[in-house]
């Protein structure tokens, strides 16, 4: 597992180097929007489309839903006390219950799965994200913002899901599997070689989204409640689940070590749109992604034994 974080960590570093040393001909956040935007409209969108299309979809992808909603329903409860306990601010308030709740799950948790567990695991991360995570952000989560936010910004959730390429390609994939309809090898090689980008693009665009100039020893007491729920009691409550609900040691393993991946980064986007503590949030992703090289090891190495 050090290894391949190591291997991870090379790339977002190289996304880090590239912020602060790309050629200046078009701002650094250009750079950064144009990787970006390539993935999330034609990289990962074949990616979804081919592993989703060929996986096995049974009972377990239901359980990976319900542990994905787990998930997410004990990070935002348990940042929602804390911060009532904490008197935070509203924008504060939005800002770290974001952060606590939603995992980085494809930018970061894709690439080191694929490496660790193989390949077979991009259509658990897949499920975990597009079957719940993502819906759920982009309805509920925007929602949340909106009320929390000091901007009044009209939401249309369902709008909001239709602009995500990733999950037509999901709904496109559910469909053609459910229907039987074999998957080409001509278009199994087209959507392959597509996919291949994804993984090195998304670490250099997570390290160009890293801020440091955002770790500030002010933020550490507020920072310090969601690296704990984040890291720990979120996979704590998705193991625990899984156990619950019998899920197989491979598909469990997975989950867990999902659910223990950083902060999204996508949520500094929403943050800025509806003017919640977007400092703060950047800040949240920082950390959690830096303390997630000892956080994930220690997951691995527990729920391999």
């Amino acid at each position: 597992m050090l290894f391949v974080l190591a291997q991870m960590f090379f790339l977002i570093a190289c996304g880090v180097l590239w912020r602060s040393y790309a050629p200046q001909h078009i701002p650094t956040s250009s750079h950064r929007r144009a990787l970006t935007d390539l993935v999330f409209y034609i990289l990962l969108p074949a990616m979804v489309l081919d592993v989703i299309w060929r996986s096995e979809l049974d009972s377990s992808s239901i359980q990976i839903s319900l542990l994905a909603i787990c998930g997410l329903i004990t990070g935002v409860s348990l940042m929602w006390l804390l911060s009532r306990a904490l008197r935070l601010t509203n924008t504060q308030t939005g800002a770290l219950l974001l952060a606590a709740t939603f995992p980085n799950a494809t930018y970061l948790g894709l690439p080191v799965l694929d490496q660790v567990l193989g390949p077979w695991s991009n259509s658990t991360v897949l499920q975990y994200d597009l079957f719940a995570c993502t819906p759920i952000l982009l309805s509920l989560g925007i929602l949340m913002a909106k009320h929390y936010g000091s901007q009044d910004v009209e939401v249309h959730p369902l709008r909001e899901l239709l602009k995500v390429p990733p999950l037509w390609a999901v709904t496109l994939a559910i469909t053609l599997n459910f229907a039987g309809i074999a998957q080409a090898e001509v278009i199994h090689s087209v959507l392959s070689i597509l996919a291949g980008g994804v993984v090195p693009l998304m670490l250099i665009a997570l390290g160009m989204s890293i801020r440091w100039d955002t770790m500030k020893v002010k933020f550490l007491p507020l920072l310090l409640p969601v690296v704990v729920i984040s890291l720990f009691i979120v996979p704590t409550s998705v193991y625990f689940m899984g156990e619950l609900i019998g899920l197989t040691d491979q598909v469990a393993l997975a989950t867990v070590l999902i659910a223990a991946m950083p902060t999204m980064v996508f949520g500094i986007i929403i943050c800025e749109r509806y003017q919640l503590d977007s400092e703060l949030y950047a800040a949240a992703v920082t950390l959690t992604t830096v303390c997630s090289l000892i956080s994930l090891p220690l997951w691995f190495k527990w729920l391999a034994i």
